[in-house]
């Protein structure tokens, strides 16, 4: 009885040992795991919490726990962020997207009015399944892809690097999708370009050859080509 109760306590001291060890393990993974959301502005994609030794069952314990939420498949986001960073988000879902229309002319001050969602361009042949979101709003054009990078720039969007179609691609972006645009946010964005001191007339007539609407640009802003 002396051995069976000796042998019961090594294994319950084991079990104990055991036990502390894994519970400090979580402990510590929890911490690398927060540690790495918060250098990426909040958000991950499950290839980046794998990389870092994170299990599939650590991330489920973690989406249970309510540590983590899910943004989409792949996707997460830690959940104590004091305010979801719009433009992070944006950048994590959609690296290769390039920000167009209403946010590129919100963007360099051509509009005033705040854009109800993102505008992206991307690639026709991107699967239209990956837009399929609730949050946040967006509104993709699907363009050509031997059109797709003229007038791409980097720019800096509430401190996250974004890709971003410059001052006269999102011009030539107007004149292209004119009809389509409010005839006073039209305008105001062809005025605002003209008298925008950064303009680059040379790059805008380039870019409107390049895109078939050097002939709009003529009508509008002839006097300058």
């Amino acid at each position: 009885m002396a051995i069976h109760g000796i042998y019961a306590v090594c294994c319950t001291k084991h079990i104990t040992i055991y036990f502390l060890f894994f519970c400090r393990f979580f402990i510590d993974m929890n911490k690398k795991i927060e540690s790495l959301f918060k250098k990426n502005n909040g958000f991950l994609k499950a290839a980046d919490l794998y990389f870092a030794g994170a299990t599939r069952s650590e991330v489920s314990s973690m989406l249970e726990c309510g540590d983590i939420l899910r943004i989409k498949r792949g996707y997460y986001q830690l959940a104590d962020l004091e305010e979801p960073n719009e433009v992070a988000m944006i950048a994590k879902l959609f690296p290769e997207a390039i920000l167009c229309m209403d946010t590129a002319l919100f963007h360099y001050g051509y509009s005033d009015r705040t854009p109800l969602e993102w505008n992206m361009a991307v690639s026709q042949s991107i699967s239209k399944s990956r837009f399929n979101l609730t949050y946040p709003f967006i509104k993709p054009y699907y363009i050509d892809d031997k059109y797709l990078n003229i007038g791409v720039t980097q720019e800096k969007i509430d401190g996250v690097g974004m890709k971003i179609y410059d001052r006269e691609r999102a011009i030539c972006d107007c004149l292209k999708y004119k009809n389509k645009m409010d005839g006073e946010m039209f305008g105001k964005a062809i005025q605002a370009y003209l008298n925008d001191p950064q303009k680059n007339i040379k790059n805008l007539a380039s870019y409107a050859k390049q895109l078939r609407v050097y002939k709009k640009a003529q009508d509008f802003i002839g006097v300058w080509l």
